[in-house]
């Protein structure tokens, strides 16, 4: 197996609620909302919305309601543009969990939810380059 992801899904309980949060950060998507799922190009890898309930069924698992285990990550180049993007999400109906502060690593870094409670952090690593395709190297 290459070592690389290709597409992140998220299951939301309301589709046109989460494609409208991501539009309104300025994702774009050619995704038909007849077909019940939703595609954004994420710089290099796919995000990609979907029925909770669909999403759980196709990958065989049981949907205990709570959260998932996976947190998804935006890193930016530098702690303005974290303070810059939590306050883009928040305009765009995200919930901030944790607002931008310096990390016990080195960085700078802040939470926002998603409506669905998906947890996004925006975080800038000192350590990390992000070129200029978006792409980042450790």
């Amino acid at each position: 197996m290459e070592q690389r992801v290709s597409l992140v899904t998220l299951g939301v309980t309301d589709l046109d609620r989460a494609r409208r949060f991501y539009e309104a950060l300025g994702w774009r998507t050619d995704s038909d909302p007849e077909q019940g799922v939703a595609f954004f190009e994420a710089g290099g890898i796919v995000l990609g919305l979907w029925s909770r309930e669909s999403l759980a069924k196709d990958s065989t698992v049981a949907d205990e309601g709570g959260w998932g285990g996976v947190t998804l990550a935006h890193n930016v180049r530098s702690p303005e543009e974290v303070e810059a993007v939590l306050a883009e999400a928040k305009t765009a109906g995200a919930t901030i969990g944790r607002p931008g502060a310096k990390t016990f690593w080195g960085g700078y870094s802040g939470v926002f939810l998603d409506p669905d409670g998906h947890p996004w952090e925006v975080a800038h690593n000192p350590h990390w380059t992000i070129a200029e395709d978006g792409s980042t190297r450790l």
